[in-house]
């Protein structure tokens, strides 16, 4: 397995990045660590998260992710040094001010605090916040580059005329430009990224870790009828899928497990991660066995029949 250029920020990632949301809400700390342990046992560096995970939850606040990554670098088990963290800003529910930057300056910190490090590798904004220019967003970024506390940014949830507008007024001012994007985007959804998006990210070598890479659990096959998802933690999700689209991806993901062996949710992955202009996709586990899907899904590479089959059914 080979780690993977991240644009233009000078980081190598992992062909998949654990997603974070999990760490402390349906991923106790002791299962979130060995989750984590092994992942980076199988050579994978790089974990997505954000300020605001798991503040859906009654009797969360928010960061409850990021302090479980935090105690887990604490141990020491792997250096700081290999481990690319991920974080994110600017989520709406979190403080009426999202991308101003009095509260990129404030958030930072709280982020550095519940991780227990320095720096962080990657700082993007969470959700475009059209009440702030893109000029005092990226110069509080600036800043944040300058004092060391984050090695590069990006942006998520950005369509390409509002990353578009970014670059451009990055440029025009001299300031840091997102390098990344974290656009949805799988099997099943793929008009979120597909299109113009892609094109400019491709043109402007801005990386991309996308997320969903599993649509809410759907494509790991679990999911074939209303009544699957009942006790599901996002089985409200699953009936976007249950339509004639979602049987014909289903249908091609199992005639690709029985050619390779391998689980649909490692198939669902591997195809994002070969995907044009994809880095890495985004995907979490609560599990061992999962884990174990997401980690194969890293090694896999389908052939360009398995890949027109499934393109065809989406």
């Amino acid at each position: 397995m080979e780690l993977r250029k991240l644009g233009r920020t000078g980081l190598s990632i992992s062909p998949v990045v654990f997603g974070g949301n999990v760490f402390g809400w349906t991923a106790d700390e002791k299962t979130s660590f060995d989750l984590i342990d092994r992942f980076f046992d199988a050579g994978f560096n790089t974990i997505d998260t954000a300020d605001v995970y798991s503040k859906w939850v009654d009797g969360h606040s928010g960061g409850e992710s990021e302090t479980v990554i935090g105690k887990w670098l604490k141990r020491g088990t792997v250096s700081r040094d290999k481990a690319i963290i991920v974080t994110k800003v600017g989520h709406p529910s979190m403080d009426d001010r999202k991308l101003k930057a009095s509260w990129i300056i404030e958030a930072v910190d709280n982020s550095l605090q519940r991780l227990q490090t320095d720096y962080i590798d990657l700082y993007l904004s969470h959700f475009p916040d059209d009440d702030t220019p893109h000029e005092e967003t990226l110069g509080a970024y600036a800043k944040l580059k300058e004092q060391g506390k984050i090695r590069a940014i990006g942006c998520s949830n950005y369509s390409a005329e509002q990353l578009k507008a970014s670059l451009e007024a990055a440029a025009k001012d001299g300031l840091p430009r997102y390098d990344v994007l974290q656009p949805e985007y799988n099997l099943y959804t793929r008009d979120k990224f597909e299109g113009a998006l892609a094109d400019l990210c491709i043109a402007e070598d801005i990386g991309v870790i996308s997320y969903y890479a599993l649509a809410a659990g759907f494509l790991t096959g679990k999911y074939r009828k209303p009544e699957d998802a009942t006790g599901s933690a996002r089985g409200y999700r699953i009936p976007d899928y249950l339509n004639d689209k979602g049987a014909k991806v289903l249908a091609a993901l199992d005639q690709v497990a029985a050619e390779t062996g391998e689980s649909l949710a490692t198939i669902a992955i591997a195809w994002v991660a070969a995907r044009p202009g994809i880095s890495a996709p985004i995907a979490s586990a609560t599990s061992l066995r999962q884990l174990d899907a997401i980690i194969a899904a890293g090694k896999l590479t389908l052939s360009d029949a398995q890949m027109k089959l499934l393109n065809d059914a989406a």
